[in-house]
């Protein structure tokens, strides 16, 4: 099942909040993308519903951007919020996720949350990369571009899991 990225987003903002780790908002793209990368390569399926696209700092998740990009580079404070449908209020979208997904989550964000945001930028820029293949492509146009979920696993397949898995 693929889930809401404003879901991820908030798991990983709440469990850095428990472990006394600030989150900026770029830092948050990069540790929701390899918590999606590592979900299609151990998972094999997709953790995130949409595509990211490759914008200038890495891959981003356009609607978490606009819900989190007045934090500029100060931590996160909120958590990430949908309307509802019933009433026309904002609410903060919850997560449920299955055991399997959850420990691989946990693993991915406590390796990754250690990192400052200009590192997870440099890492999710790799040469030859899903990212790189993209941004870097002959054209001058770049708003809009898709990261494909098949580069982004093959790529990623041929790398050393990063974290251990328990």
């Amino acid at each position: 099942m693929a889930y809401d990225g404003r879901a991820v987003a908030n798991f990983v903002l709440d469990y850095c909040d428990r472990k006394g780790r600030h989150v900026t908002h770029t830092a948050l793209q990069k540790l929701v993308y390899f918590c999606h990368v590592w979900s299609l390569v151990t998972l094999r399926r997709p953790l995130i519903k949409h595509k990211f696209e490759a914008w200038d700092f890495g891959p981003v998740l356009p609607y978490l951007y606009r819900e989190f990009k007045n934090y500029d580079y100060l931590p996160v404070k909120s958590r990430a919020t949908e309307i509802n449908p019933l009433d026309g209020s904002h609410r903060i979208v919850e997560y449920y996720f299955d055991s399997q997904t959850a420990a691989l989550l946990q693993e991915i964000v406590e390796f990754y949350s250690r990192m400052r945001a200009s590192d997870l930028t440099e890492l999710s820029h790799v040469p030859g990369g899903p990212w790189d293949k993209v941004w870097n492509h002959p054209g001058h146009a770049k708003p809009g571009m898709k990261i494909d979920d098949a580069q982004i696993a093959s790529f990623y397949s041929k790398i050393p899991r990063p974290f251990a898995m328990q």
